[in-house]
């Protein structure tokens, strides 16, 4: 069992006709993930390299049995398009597209809260998520990942979604599931979210998360670790060098005043227990000693 999707998971990328949409929908095939439908009103009846084209999210459902999404549509439309891949009968999306307004955000995001509390959203602005060997929805290189755990990752970075997969293929350290939460400013999926599926989850033996600068969401993480998680975690959080007030890559990621700091936060994740390394690399060493010990 792995945490979101797995093998048998049947994926609608919604964007599949325009270009970024076409390239990641094909690869993820390729890589073995159940690509049934893409969506596009004006397109509905086509097909993408076999794909079919469907005019709705729910019109896909319908025929496919699809229970996930992947949006690649521009930001301005993807408010909608959230919105009718809940209404359209999936209880998974993902929303890779950047740049998606704050408001747009806060508004799906607590839409869904109320209308649709069984969808669970990862994003917008992530890469993805990939069970290694299973499922790949969004834009993480599947060469990277290695199947057969035993750990889960979770990460507010992008880039370093990518590195922690790297280090831990580099040691040999097969992966559960990698979940690439997103950094802004209202993401569908918290840190917490995560947590608590690798800890339900019996393939899960341990836990690498990857946190940044800006918000409250490690230290949130913290807490919960203390209270919640029995399995070992190791952890790097990014943005120690960077100057108070400045946005740092993410629209989530700036620190005001005291809080937000890398150093607050790994502070905090210490307390928890948490084994904290002061870049990738070393966050990857704790991890291998950590299996090394399971």
């Amino acid at each position: 069992m792995s945490i979101f999707v797995n093998s048998e998971t049947k994926v609608i990328y919604q964007g599949l006709t325009g270009s970024q949409g076409k390239y990641y929908g094909l690869l993820n095939r390729d890589y073995g993930t159940k690509v049934v439908a893409g969506t596009n009103p004006k397109k509905a009846g086509t097909d993408v390299e076999g794909i079919p084209i469907f005019a709705s999210v729910a019109e896909a459902v319908e025929e496919t049995g699809a229970t996930a999404s992947c949006i690649f549509i521009p930001a301005p439309g993807v408010r909608s398009a959230v919105l009718e891949a809940a209404q359209g009968g999936v209880d998974f999306i993902v929303a890779i597209t950047e740049g998606v307004p704050a408001h747009d955000e806060a508004l799906f995001y607590n839409q869904l809260r109320k209308d649709f509390p069984n969808v669970q959203l990862l994003g917008p602005n992530c890469p993805g998520i990939i069970s290694p060997g299973e499922c790949n929805i969004g834009i993480t290189a599947g060469h990277i990942a290695l199947p057969g755990g035993p750990v889960g990752i979770v990460s507010r970075s992008g880039t370093l979604t990518y590195q922690a997969l790297h280090e831990l293929k580099e040691k040999g350290i097969g992966c559960t599931t990698c979940v690439g939460i997103g950094g802004d400013p209202v993401p569908g999926t918290s840190f917490i979210d995560c947590l608590a599926a690798f800890e339900a989850d019996p393939e899960t033996k341990a836990v690498m998360m990857i946190g940044e600068i800006g918000g409250s969401a490690e230290e949130e993480a913290a807490e919960f670790i203390s209270n919640n998680m029995t399995k070992p975690i190791s952890a790097y959080i990014a943005g120690v060098t960077a100057p108070p007030g400045k946005k740092m890559g993410h629209a989530g990621a700036i620190v005001s005043g005291g809080k937000g700091t890398a150093k607050a936060k790994m502070e905090a994740l210490e307390e928890a227990g948490v084994k904290v390394g002061n870049n990738p690399t070393e966050a990857g060493d704790l991890m291998a000693e950590i299996v090394s010990q399971l």
